[in-house]
């Protein structure tokens, strides 16, 4: 690697492609090529860090009258991400629930890049009141957002709605440790209050 290469994650495509004379006078020529994606670390240390922030989520209904979720996903790490999850709908009317509906992203999310991650729904589900609940992850990082969403009667994109909070696999941890932290705390504080009203 060249000592002035600058640091960070760099990906790129490398294409392979064998083609043959063209077999006629029509110039129409046969082709086959294959590609390998190329992520490539610059730097010292370990894997650069990854994270991504879920901003908001529109309800909308396609032409075909199919419901969608949008929810609009900004990479605030420093890697490409391609991203899994599923969206799931409770609390609707009737108190209905239906899912998981896996998420369609199209293209791999590049560092600081912003991108619509699409859901499409049953045509047979109401327009709600629901509670959509979205998980999305990429490798070990995991996000969760969970908003109230009614979809348009018709065609067309309603109005965005911003998460209150944002649940992800460390928070939960940090929450779950912190909870044990203080409930160990409790019992030593009480157990010693019983010890010392014991021995007098």
């Amino acid at each position: 690697m060249p000592p002035q290469a600058s640091a960070g994650e760099r990906y790129a495509v490398l294409w392979a492609q064998v083609s043959a004379a063209p077999a006629d006078a029509t110039g129409v020529r046969m082709a086959a090529r294959a590609g390998v994606r190329v992520y490539l670390d610059v730097g010292p240390g370990g894997e650069p860090p990854s994270d991504f922030q879920i901003l908001s989520l529109t309800p909308a209904r396609g032409v075909d009258g199919r419901p969608q979720v949008l929810a609009q996903v900004r990479n605030t790490g420093q890697r490409a991400l391609d991203m899994t999850g599923d969206l799931r709908l409770s609390d609707g009317p009737s108190s209905l629930s239906a899912g998981p509906f896996p998420v369609q992203l199209g293209t791999t999310l590049g560092i600081g890049q912003s991108e619509p991650v699409a859901v499409s729904l049953d045509t047979l589900l109401p327009d709600g009141p629901w509670t959509a609940r979205l998980t999305l992850a990429s490798g070990t990082v995991q996000h969760t957002i969970s908003v109230t969403l009614t979809f348009p009667h018709t065609a067309g994109a309603g109005v965005p709605v911003a998460p209150s909070s944002s649940l992800t696999s460390a928070t939960h941890l940090l929450l779950s440790g912190a909870l044990l932290a203080a409930g160990a705390l409790f019992v030593y504080m009480l157990l010693r209050r019983r010890r010392a009203g014991t021995l007098d």
